[in-house]
Formats: C-alpha cells, sequence, structure tokens
C-alpha cells in the first residue's frame, strides 16, 4: 500500500503548519501573547465543524479525483501564505486568512482521505497500516515543526542585514515547503485509485447533508449522559488545552519576562523534534494499551502531569539543550500516553466513526472543547506570569482526574 505513506503526510504538514508553526508566526510578527493564542483557537474552527460537511462530502463520492484536488488547492495556499508573509501590507490578516482557509481544506481532506482509506482496505488491514500511518504522519509533524522552524531560524541569521530578515526567512522556507509538497501531490495523483466500493456519488444537496448531520446531534442528545460526559472531557482535557500554547510562549519569551529565551533552533529540536517523537511514543503506546481496561487509570494519571514539568523548569532552567530535550520528552510523552484515555468520551458521542484516526486532536469533539482554553491561555499567561500560570494549570490535574472517573463511570 505505497499510496498511504504520502497520503497522511500530504494531511499531516498542513496540519501541523496550522497547529504548531501558526503560533510562532504570529508571535515574530510582533503580535501580544493574547491575540496569538485567541487567533490560534479560532483556526481550530474548520476542525470543530467538520460534522456539518462529512455526510456531504460522502455524498459527493469519487475520493481519488477530490483528494488529488484538495492537495492541489492546499499547494495554492501555502504559496499564497508563503508570498502573504513577504507582503509589505496587511499582513496579519493575509496571514490569518491564508492560513484559515489552509485549515478548511486540510478538515476536507482529513474526511476524504479517512473514507477513502475505510473504502480501500477492510477492517482488519486497517489496523494493520495503522502504524505506518501514525509513523508517516509524526515524521511529517517533525519536517514541518521541527525542521523548518530550525531552517527559519538559520534563515534570519542568514538574513540578518536586511531589514525585513524575519519575513523574508519565514516566506522562504515556506516556499521551500510548498516545493516539498508539490512532490507528493504528483506522487498521489499517479498512485491514488478508485476504491473498490462506495465511490461513486450521490446527488444530494449541502442542505440535506446538513439535516443528516443535524439528525445524528438529536440522536446525540437523546444519550441520557452526553451532557456530563462532554463537560467531564472539556475537564479532563483543561490542564493541556491551558498549555497547548503558552508552553511555546515560555519558551520563547525573554528571561525578564519569566521565560527561557529561546532560539527558534531550540524551539525546533526540543518542541519540534524531540516533543513530537515523545508525543509519538506516547500515543502510540496509548493505543496499545487501550484495549486493556485495567490500564486507563495509568493513562489518565499521566495526562494532566505535563504542567508540572514546565512549573520545575520555572525553577530551574535548563542551561542548556539537552536538558531542555529531556523535560520536553517527559510533558510531550505524558500527553501522548494519556489522550488516549479520551477514547471512552469519544466514542460514547461519536461512537466508532473515529477507530481510524491516528491523532485525537483533530477530533470535532476534542477540538470544541480544547478551543476556549486555548484562546484564553494567552491572556491568563500575559496577566498571571508563567509561575502562577503553571502552578494553577498543575492543580488542576486534581479536577481533572475526578472529572474522568465520573465520565468513564457514566460512558459505562
Amino acid at each position: 500500500m505505497h499510496w498511504i505513506p504520502t497520503l497522511f503526510a500530504a494531511e499531516a504538514i498542513p496540519s501541523a503548519m496550522i497547529t504548531f508553526v501558526a503560533l510562532l508566526m504570529f508571535l515574530q510578527m510582533g503580535i501580544g501573547w493574547d491575540y496569538c493564542t485567541l487567533l490560534c483557537g479560532l483556526l481550530s474552527l474548520p476542525w470543530v465543524l467538520k460534522s456539518f460537511v462529512r455526510q456531504k462530502v460522502r455524498q459527493m463520492g469519487h475520493f481519488g479525483p477530490m483528494l488529488r484536488c484538495v492537495e492541489m488547492l492546499i499547494f495554492v495556499m501555502l504559496t499564497a501564505l508563503a508570498f502573504s508573509c513577504n507582503a509589505t501590507t496587511c499582513r496579519l490578516w493575509l496571514i490569518f486568512g491564508c492560513l484559515f482557509v489552509l485549515c478548511m481544506l486540510c478538515a476536507w481532506h482529513e474526511l476524504a482521505a479517512r473514507m477513502y482509506y475505510e473504502r480501500m482496505l477492510r477492517p482488519r488491514e486497517q489496523r494493520i497500516y495503522n502504524a505506518p500511518k501514525m509513523f508517516s504522519s509524526q515524521v511529517s509533524t517533525i519536517m514541518t515543526y521541527g525542521v523548518m522552524i530550525v531552517l527559519v531560524g538559520f534563515l534570519e541569521v542568514f538574513y540578518h542585514n536586511r531589514r525585513n530578515a524575519i519575513s523574508l526567512s519565514w516566506s522562504s522556507a515556506i516556499y521551500l515547503l510548498a516545493g516539498f509538497y508539490l512532490l507528493l501531490v504528483i506522487y498521489n495523483f499517479f498512485v491514488l485509485r478508485p476504491p473498490h466500493v462506495g465511490d461513486a456519488g450521490r446527488s444530494q444537496t449541502l442542505g440535506g447533508a446538513v439535516r443528516a448531520e443535524i439528525r445524528v446531534i438529536d440522536r446525540i442528545a437523546h444519550k441520557p449522559h452526553w451532557l456530563p460526559v462532554i463537560f467531564c472531557l472539556a475537564l479532563f482535557l483543561l490542564p493541556q488545552s491551558l498549555m497547548f500554547c503558552t508552553r511555546v510562549l515560555f519558551l520563547i519569551a525573554p528571561q525578564a519576562e519569566g521565560g527561557l529565551g529561546c532560539s527558534l533552533q531550540w524551539i525546533g529540536l526540543a518542541q519540534g523534534t524531540v516533543g513530537v517523537i515523545a508525543f509519538s511514543l506516547g500515543l502510540w503506546l496509548g493505543y496499545r494499551l487501550s484495549t486493556r481496561r485495567h490500564l486507563a487509570w495509568p493513562q489518565a494519571l499521566a495526562m494532566p502531569l505535563s504542567p508540572l514539568v514546565y512549573l520545575v523548569m520555572t525553577q530551574y532552567p535548563p542551561v542548556s539543550l539537552l536538558p531542555l530535550c529531556v523535560a520536553t520528552f517527559v510533558a510531550q510523552f505524558c500527553f501522548g500516553l494519556g489522550l488516549n484515555a479520551c477514547l471512552p468520551f469519544i466514542r460514547y458521542i461519536s461512537g466508532e466513526r473515529y477507530r481510524s484516526t491516528i491523532n485525537y486532536l483533530y477530533i470535532p469533539l476534542v477540538s470544541l472543547v480544547m478551543l476556549p482554553p486555548v484562546a484564553a491561555s494567552g491572556w491568563l499567561a500575559e496577566r498571571a506570569g508563567f509561575v502562577t500560570f503553571f502552578l494553577i494549570d498543575s492543580l488542576l490535574a486534581l479536577p481533572a482526574w475526578g472529572a474522568f472517573y465520573l465520565g468513564h463511570r457514566l460512558c459505562k
């Protein structure tokens, strides 16, 4: 199945741009922390709204041509984003607009790719190829979040004599990423073949598709504990939601403001490379253990521990790259391992719809409950300071564990 790595790499690259890289772009444009995290929260809206267009995508069918079309549009938007980074006017809203359209295309691609994958492979085969999917996705994330950020840092040194060194560095790096993405588009154009079954489109209006999704939401609303389960999931994910962006703010903020004052190269290596590897290992291990019900609690206990690592770093700042990478590894491993504990909540609300999903962060329910804390986290960190912020975030582990216990019982 030589199409699996490239198909999911084509999905992971723009998704990483939105989820991880966008925050650093906004920060280097000189935007305040509160505004940066607000914009990053708004960028997750297309993932929240995926449920309302899923039925329409399914009805359209012809997933191979659809994926080729969407990937070509993603390449166009990456090119437009690179051009926008070096524009002289309306930079912020131009960049935000490109990223938002890119996120909508990512949500469309994710839906079409999942439907294509489920029609090309039987359920038993899907379980076999889940590991290559995850590996390809995480390697692409490392390339986008790790290697690209390091490259931007080096380009800023190279262009330091130019007045627009920062914008020129970002523009050059994104142009290179777009060129690599074009190679994936060309390769997928030739290797994606029509699925064996269920590929023919069916005529249905967008209104009909939305009404179908409203009926699904109505069925969810008739479940006896749907609202408490969603509330418990939101509380369980709250510690991670609050630090999703603030961990990067803490790394890049000057020491005078309580941060570590790390360079882009250090952030790219620690967060974008070591952190992604640790998150992937934790996610994989948690996925392997998720079939054993008695191991659900260790995963849940690991989830809210990441803020404690950053609280320790506020008191004992790492003096070199190695301890920073070790701390990041521990924090991200706990995050990936604990994220699998969300599965009972997701299955209760959505059934087996996301059985082949490799990254729970892009599931609409998870994106929905994380959006408000992510959007508000910069404002809170700016006013409380990193020490107080991470202390409060660490203490939220107690209600998070209680929410997991209660929600786990309600989902049974």
